[in-house]
């Protein structure tokens, strides 16, 4: 697919590198502590495929291990360069490159790993089978493979395509209107389903849930979710049967029970 057809994660990652401080680092790193069981990577190899700003490969060097990051977007990877500067500078044991997931020559030149790691990346490759694929011969044996991917709405997800479709052909400022527009539509569901179950219904709770859970920003998700296009889906089941017919094991699986977003998953790739 043509690089002007593709959403500028980049560039909203470079937007999200504003806002990034202490307490998004530290969630960051709570985050990944308990999606891996563990306190300390250190001795452990991770990949982080599709690095974004950086944020979780900082995490994985902050628990100790040697980290390897890559994405395909140009802006993503000075992203990621820009957060080791800031955090890590001349730090040996954390390595970035361009590099795509779908690139099977220069996968091949990076080895094994004990931890594979791409959260909300695969399904945006253009195509997520051979992505996820690609994913899984990276582990090594006893390894962990940690992936989200969007969730099979059927009809639904196909309006997302649309929409996703629609947003990387407008300029700019259209694109900041409709995800706007996005936002507020999205935002009125939900104070309005508050209001029903008699709680608050300002977002306020919810945005701080969302720094404080994964160390991520509510607008700069909008945008992505609105933007992120290439857009693929899958169900839950389909999900597992591709990874357990390559030897993984489900250690952990948060699904959206049905709704947008994003399924969760933990894989162990059985010891051989």
């Amino acid at each position: 697919m043509p690089d002007q057809q593709r959403f500028q994660f980049g560039r909203n990652w470079q937007r999200f590198l504003r806002v990034v401080d202490a307490d998004r680092i530290f969630a960051a790193v709570e985050s990944l502590k308990t999606m891996l069981n563990c306190d300390d990577l250190t001795g452990k190899r991770f990949l982080d495929i599709g690095s974004g700003s950086g944020l979780f490969s900082l995490a994985a060097r902050e628990l100790g291990a040697q980290v390897h990051s890559f994405d395909y977007d140009p802006q993503s990877v000075a992203c990621t360069e820009e957060m080791k500067r800031r955090y890590r500078p001349d730090d040996s044991g954390w390595t970035i490159e361009q590099g795509s997931v779908l690139d099977s020559e220069y996968l091949a030149t990076l080895g094994v790993f004990d931890v594979v790691y791409s959260w909300g990346v695969l399904h945006h490759t253009g195509n997520m089978w051979e992505a996820i694929s690609a994913a899984c011969d990276r582990v090594t044996s006893g390894g962990r493979l940690c992936i989200s991917i969007y969730n099979d709405q059927g009809g639904a997800s196909r309006r997302w395509r649309q929409l996703k479709k629609l947003y990387v052909s407008l300029p700019p400022p259209l694109q900041t209107l409709l995800a706007a527009a996005v936002a507020i539509q999205h935002e009125s569901r939900a104070a309005f389903i508050r209001l029903i179950r008699l709680q608050n219904p300002l977002p306020f709770n919810d945005w701080a849930r969302k720094k404080r859970d994964r160390g991520m920003s509510q607008w700069h998700d909008i945008v992505d979710w609105v933007g992120g296009y290439p857009f693929e889906v899958a169900k839950p089941e389909e999900i597992f049967h591709a990874c357990h017919e390559r030897g993984f094991e489900l250690r952990h699986m948060t699904t959206q029970c049905g709704g947008y977003g994003c399924n969760e998953f933990v894989f162990v790739k059985a010891s051989t």
